[in-house]
């Protein structure tokens, strides 16, 4: 296929990923658009991108040769955004969550189909080197079925701001439950996807007017702005296949340090991915591990599966994905019906946190 050219739609934090995994991959990144112009033109400056824009139909107008729109913006963007840029003939790569709702994400999945183009998202922690060599392991049969599972993105202190989109739901569509659902994803992932049944959970709202607890993100607060999301959930979920995953996610809770893990149990074998974060993110204290528990003759084995470090995540390795995947070199590491059974349980772990008892995910 002839060189692949991107629009970005969103000067913020992740542009820089998206456009390293793009060029990695061979595409080039020919313009970028974001509401705010002069964004748009510091964020284009560092490489060499001369077209900037104040949306995204005027990028697609003044460059009818893009193939593929990234969607960089707030949460109540990605789906409009997504759909203008797939009716106007584009595949598109989204940061997650893929949408506000799985309403949304539904009108996502059936545009991609009639348009027959790309529509995939930034679940980057399934690109991790730890993830995809655990996935070896699940592939070929040493894990056999997995059981259960626990999905955990806890932080002691990690609100992103106060008062910015993030903590508005009108916005953002949720606090941790939805910002910090790569855990989740990447457990149904390792589970295969498995159709969800039942869904019991219960949000907390502890902190959220506390700035002891801000990120380390220098994310500015908004004196005027609204905080009316979740600071934790704890959920648990069933599927009809039989297989549970337990869900803990938090921006503010009492916890030793920030984790973020999926550990499951097979029947011939569990596993863990796991980053322990430091002090300040990711630094000199903070841990990564990818582990295997196994049984050998008649011993019990903890196995240490060492890969490259990647700092970023996954994050460069799953943008460089999408371009492959256009491309016909490699699968796609998602696909938009695992975005709308995602966005189908975020919604029951909502419901159900509000009506006090067990949903059906239908």
């Amino acid at each position: 296929m002839e060189n692949i050219k991107i629009g970005i739609i969103g000067a913020g934090g992740m542009l820089p990923y998206h456009y390293k995994g793009f060029t990695k991959a061979g595409a080039q990144v020919v313009a970028i658009a974001d509401a705010n112009t002069e964004k748009a033109k510091t964020a284009a400056a560092p490489y060499g991108i001369e077209k900037t824009y104040d949306s995204l139909i005027r990028m697609i107008e003044d460059n009818p040769d893009i193939n593929a729109v990234s969607v960089l913006t707030p949460n109540k963007f990605h789906m409009p955004l997504a759909i203008e840029a797939l009716a106007n003939g584009k595949h598109v790569y989204c940061e997650k969550p893929p949408a506000l709702n799985a309403s949304e994400m539904k009108v996502m999945l059936d545009e991609a189909k009639r348009s027959g183009k790309r529509l995939m998202f930034a679940f980057n922690n399934r690109a991790r080197p730890e993830s995809q060599a655990i996935m070896k392991y699940i592939r070929n049969g040493r894990v056999g079925a997995i059981n259960s599972a626990q999905a955990t993105w806890i932080r002691r202190a990690g609100i992103p701001g106060f008062g910015g989109w993030f903590t508005t739901k009108e916005l953002s569509g949720g606090g941790p439950v939805i910002d910090l659902l790569h855990m989740i994803d990447l457990a149904l992932y390792f589970m295969d996807y498995p159709e969800p049944d039942y869904v019991l959970a219960r949000t907390f709202y502890n902190f959220m007017d506390n700035k002891n607890f801000k990120g380390p993100w220098g994310i500015p607060d908004a004196a005027s702005g609204i905080t009316d999301v979740e600071s934790s959930c704890h959920a648990m979920l069933t599927f009809k296949s039989g297989q549970s995953l337990m869900i803990r996610n938090s921006w503010a809770e009492m916890n030793e340090r920030e984790v973020v893990s999926v550990v499951f149990q097979g029947k011939k074998a569990g596993g863990k991915v796991e980053r322990l974060f430091g002090r300040d993110g990711f630094d000199e204290t903070s841990i990564d591990s990818c582990r295997l528990f196994t049984e050998e003759n008649g011993n019990q084995v903890n196995r240490d599966i060492l890969v490259e470090k990647d700092e970023t995540m996954g994050r460069i390795a799953s943008a460089a994905n999408f371009i492959e995947s256009i491309q016909g070199t490699s699968e796609p590491l998602s696909t938009p019906e695992q975005a709308l059974s995602l966005m189908k349980i975020t919604d029951a772990i909502y419901e159900s946190a509000s009506a006090g008892k067990p949903v059906q995910i239908k």
